[in-house]
């Protein structure tokens, strides 16, 4: 079944050129566009899109197809800014902290949606990390926060998934398996190994302990997941990210699923020091519809 998310999408991939540029735009993974996109055509039955190594470019079918997915688009914001107008202005502020791929690629462009909805609501995002974010919560300095893995106590509003994949350098003895192989978390923890953070606490050390396993040769500990990314083109180990952190340029690495998938979520959770202020109340709704 086709939604809003997949017209968005559709529109942003020709806008863009790209699948990846596209997902980032409208706050998706890569592989969750690409599916989306799959699927698109598959309902339809027909091609809207093809693929080249360095773009992707509509057919004379999708052309067509994203015009009137434009048409559909305006109208549904014509619709949006006809009752925003009707109805007294909802204003406020509204205080977001989050760490930082999931402010980017996900938060942003949800929260430039709701900016056109609440033009009346002022909204301060804050970068931190994991940790700063519960702390900020726990203090009430913020009003929404995004949280890693929410425990179900916690009332949180799902924001999305994605998985933890292994990087290697292509010459690595385990990226000669062919195309679509896997590699075990516990063979993968005996490498010589970049501990690479994101300056969270859930990274490879902390999934390795949930599953009674020990990184054996940690060979350098970085907070930016591009540094990672440049030590295992240099050889110096493998590494464990989540997916939504992988470069657009993976020349002289290779990406692998785990054998058995682990995968991250986040959602948004509230300040528990007050009940959510009618600011917070609409981004959550937004979210949710």
């Amino acid at each position: 079944m086709m939604n809003l998310m997949h017209w968005r999408l559709l529109v942003a991939v020709a806008d863009h050129g790209s699948i990846t540029a596209a997902a980032e735009r409208v706050g998706m993974t890569q592989s969750a566009a690409s599916q989306a996109m799959a699927g698109m055509e598959a309902a339809l039955g027909a091609q809207l899109f093809t693929r080249a190594p360095r773009n992707t470019l509509p057919t004379a079918l999708g052309l067509s197809v994203i015009e009137q997915a434009r048409v559909m688009l305006n109208a549904l914001q014509t619709i949006r800014s006809t009752v925003n107008q009707a109805r007294p202005m909802l204003r406020g502020s509204l205080r977001i902290a989050s760490f930082p791929k999931v402010l980017a690629k996900f938060l942003t462009p949800q929260l430039q949606r709701f900016a056109q909805l609440y033009p009346g609501i002022e909204v301060t995002s804050l970068e931190v990390t994991d940790n700063e974010v519960n702390t900020l919560l726990d203090a009430g300095l913020i009003d929404l926060g995004v949280v890693l893995n929410p425990a179900p106590e916690r009332n949180a509003s799902f924001l999305g998934r994605d998985l933890w994949l292994a990087v290697l350098p292509t010459n690595h003895p385990l990226a000669q398996r062919p195309a679509g192989a896997s590699v075990s978390l516990e063979e993968l923890f005996q490498q010589p190994f970049v501990l690479a953070t994101g300056g969270c606490t859930a990274n490879a050390r902390s999934l390795g302990a949930e599953a009674g396993l020990a990184l054996r040769d940690i060979r350098v500990q970085v907070r930016e997941w591009s540094s990672a990314f440049s030590l295992v083109r240099e050889g110096v180990g493998v590494t464990l990210v989540p997916e939504m952190t992988l470069p657009i340029q993976r020349l002289g690495l290779r990406v692998m699923p785990l054998t058995v998938p682990v995968q991250r979520e986040f959602a948004l959770v509230a300040t528990p020091q007050r009940s959510p202020s009618s600011s917070a109340r609409a981004l959550l709704q937004m979210l949710a519809e």
